[in-house]
């Protein structure tokens, strides 16, 4: 398996961990999360190394390649693994980035770095208790999130049950539509988690993903929202990225996630 372009540094100098995750077990329509690791590092190869936004150039970021943790046959069990992972790469003094792979994978970086915040790019709510009988479902991810985070911010969510609407109204919720997303600024100064669901974009954008749901955002204010948010978070993810289009959700994937890092390495050089 290739490495993520451009990175190239020691486990032991790295300021950033890209660890591959790709979990394929609970998509609820097109399935194909298990190869969105390896297109976003293969779409990767095409960009410029050069950064204008930041001045900076990607090859000079200390960032390495974990290479991907392949599930077993036990969703916890691999939750728990993968959680490790994380945890190692932040003890380290890492910020850990994670492709994925479905959404589920969130659950376990979110459990290692413990943020205060959880902020993620969604189409979907993803507040249930179960969906079908299983708890640990794409479709839960923000609900475990806030068993760790104190608050949860859901960006370009248009879809979710009526209970997960009901669950969302609650203090530790705040639900930014689609059309406000471009206004949005964050309001908080604490430890953030980072997640981008591809799903967030339209699916005219981004059709490669399990579970499209219309009507959604445009790329540039994806970006624009994941370089705001990149300078405070301790940890970051791309998921549900698959191979059921030509590559470009792997596209959009692979260009914000290096955009966590462009933003994060300028906003550590500034302090």
């Amino acid at each position: 398996m290739a490495g993520f372009p451009g990175a190239h540094a020691e486990r032991s100098d790295a300021d950033y961990v890209v660890v591959g995750a790709p979990l394929d077990r609970s998509t609820t329509y097109q399935p194909g999360t298990r190869f969105g690791p390896g297109r976003i590092r293969a779409v990767a190869e095409s960009f410029e190394d050069y950064d204008h936004h930041t001045d900076s150039r990607f090859t000079a970021l200390d960032v390495h390649d974990h290479g991907d943790v392949h599930p077993g046959g036990d969703v916890e069990e691999y939750l728990t693994f993968l959680e490790g992972v994380v945890g190692d790469a932040d003890r380290d003094g890492a910020v850990p980035l994670l492709l994925g792979g479905e959404h589920t994978v969130t659950v376990a970086a979110v459990r290692a770095l413990e943020p205060d915040v959880f902020v993620c790019l969604d189409a979907h709510l993803d507040l249930r208790e179960e969906f079908g009988g299983d708890p640990y479902s794409h479709s839960t991810v923000t609900r475990h999130a806030l068993s760790v985070a104190e608050e949860a911010v859901i960006l370009g969510a248009r879809a979710g049950s009526e209970r997960e609407w009901e669950r969302a109204a609650a203090a530790d919720v705040t639900v930014v539509p689609p059309e406000e997303v471009p206004d949005w600024d964050p309001a908080f100064d604490r430890e953030v988690y980072l997640s981008v669901d591809i799903d967030a974009a339209d699916p005219g954008f981004a059709p490669g993903t399990g579970t499209l749901e219309p009507f959604g955002l445009d790329p540039a204010t994806m970006e624009r929202v994941v370089r705001t948010v990149a300078p405070q978070a301790v940890g970051a993810d791309v998921v549900e990225v698959n191979d059921q289009d030509d590559d470009q959700a792997a596209v959009l994937g692979a260009k914000l996630a290096r955009s966590v890092v462009f933003a994060h390495a300028d906003a550590r050089t500034d302090r």
